[in-house]
């Protein structure tokens, strides 16, 4: 693609800048290469696990996965520049699903990121997933763009696993129609969740009465095709993925490569944390009040998602340096928020030393893992 250089005295328009490709992926950390939280994870049996930075188990069933991010060193999917991938494996089977079960491996998607393809308008556009994809279950297996704002719209994509136990990339398209045309299928302009695409594993009667490639306005009936395999119906079933791209157009085009710090920075706006294993390390600075408590300023590198994330300790409590003292056993209490720095309060217990306005350091207990995480997750 050429690039026009613009004089001192030109403005940037519309025109000039068409046809430009950054930031074309409307899924973050698609080639699943960031996981701040860790590579596995497993007995899962619920909602809302988390181990690749974005993707998340929906899981409403009998069943229980381990969900792991992969190292990949052979097969199509390395072939085209993914080195790594995100599996789900079942350990428990559910063989017989209830109507209202299921099983969902997802991602959520701001309504802001999603305003310019005019949903709720006669100008609505198409989109195009594409992803590289592996099961051992052969068969229609199903993926499902959810739009829940407003009236709910959902557009169930049906692909078939021919061979076992291989890499294999599908596009699939989602044509705009009459239902996200009207004037109900607006998308909220928000930090809340716009759209999920959600790959199913399993549901129950009650989802499966879309149709392949088409819109509808059915509620969570739509969510698969009466065609679904059951992937937790037995152990060691997996479904294993990388390289998810959704775009607004007709086609696919070239997997959107992102430089890794661009990648991480892009999903600690849901998630970010500062931890380590071992000895002393300062997480923040801050002061103490009377021989009880102190607040300290925790800077983090990437504004998030909402104002008040929801914080916890990693490991072990926190230590207060302060004046050459050092004191173990600090809990957390309030938190605030200014300008990409959190305001922790904690509560220490009763000081050893009285510090009133001192000047501390927040720090690990020396020589286990501790930390704080920040979780501004859809």
């Amino acid at each position: 693609m050429a690039i026009t250089r613009l004089g001192p005295n030109q403005d940037i328009t519309a025109a000039k800048i068409a046809g430009q490709i950054n930031f074309k992926n409307l899924i973050i950390n698609g080639d699943m290469s960031i996981a701040q939280r860790g590579t596995s994870t497993s007995g899962i049996t619920g909602t809302g696990v988390f181990v690749v930075d974005r993707w998340n188990i929906d899981e409403v069933a009998d069943s229980t996965l381990t969900m792991s991010q992969e190292n990949l060193s052979s097969g199509n999917a390395y072939n085209n520049g993914f080195k790594k991938s995100l599996k789900v494996l079942v350990t428990t089977a559910d063989t017989s699903l209830g109507s209202t079960q299921s099983v969902q491996l997802m991602q959520k998607i701001e309504g802001q990121y999603l305003q310019y393809l005019n949903f709720g308008t006669s100008n609505a556009k198409n989109l195009t997933l594409s992803f590289w994809y592996k099961s051992n279950v052969t068969g229609i297996h199903t993926v499902c763009i959810d739009k829940s704002d407003s009236t709910r719209a959902t557009c169930p994509l049906e692909f078939t696993v021919s061979s076992a136990d291989t890499w294999t990339k599908y596009t699939l398209n989602a044509n705009a129609n009459a239902v996200v045309q009207g004037s109900t299928a607006t998308i909220d302009n928000d930090n809340g969740t716009g759209f999920r695409v959600m790959w199913g594993l399993a549901y129950g009667s009650n989802y499966l009465s879309g149709t392949s490639g088409t819109w509808e306005q059915n509620g969570t009936g739509s969510f698969s095709t009466s065609n679904q395999q059951n992937i937790v119906g037995a152990v060691n079933n997996y479904v294993e993925l990388t390289g998810v791209q959704l775009e607004a157009d007709t086609s696919a085009s070239d997997f959107e490569f992102l430089p890794y710090d661009v990648n991480l920075r892009r999903c600690q706006r849901y998630y970010t944390r500062i931890a380590r294993t071992g000895g002393d390390y300062a997480y923040g600075w801050g002061w103490l009040y009377g021989t009880t408590g102190g607040n300290f300023a925790i800077p983090v590198s990437t504004p998030m998602r909402i104002q008040t994330p929801s914080v916890s300790v990693i490991g072990t409590s926190f230590a207060i340096y302060s004046n050459g003292t050092k004191q173990n056993g600090s809990t957390m209490g309030t938190i605030a928020w200014e300008s990409n720095t959190y305001v922790i309060g904690l509560n220490t217990g009763s000081l050893s030393h009285s510090l009133d306005k001192h000047t501390a350091s927040l720090n690990n207990a020396s020589g286990t893992p501790s930390g704080m995480e920040f979780d501004a997750e859809l």
